[in-house]
């Protein structure tokens, strides 16, 4: 599981004031990560912790290095998938161009009757 404390030290050599140094544990390794919001910091590395985690038992590997990219490469299709989610499809693009050209068109022609 993944925690995350302030380091309030790091507050003073940063230039920053915003951007505060939090501890997390991804995966047993710790790691010092620089952000402006620590809960936030501490979700992403619970979320990272539970990729690795997940894959690791599936895999039953001790490879780190290999747990890591296996989890990225499903954090990666999960973001693509949510992506592909929230794209407009293409007629919906060109549908979008047509009545913009159609409303400048009134727009053109109200503005030189009045």
């Amino acid at each position: 599981m993944a925690t995350a404390t302030k380091n309030p030290s790091a507050n003073v050599q940063t230039k920053d004031s915003a951007n505060s140094s939090v501890r997390v544990e991804i995966f047993d390794q710790g790691y010092n990560l620089r952000g402006s919001d620590a809960e936030y910091i501490l979700k992403l590395a619970a979320y990272v912790d539970a990729k690795m985690r997940a894959v690791a038992e599936h895999t039953q590997t001790v490879d780190t290095a290999r747990v890591a990219v296996l989890a990225a490469i499903n954090i990666a299709d999960e973001y693509h998938m949510a992506k592909g989610n929230f794209e407009p499809a293409p007629d919906v693009k060109q549908r979008a161009k047509h009545l913009s050209r159609a409303l400048d068109e009134v727009l053109d022609v109200g503005m030189r009757a009045g």
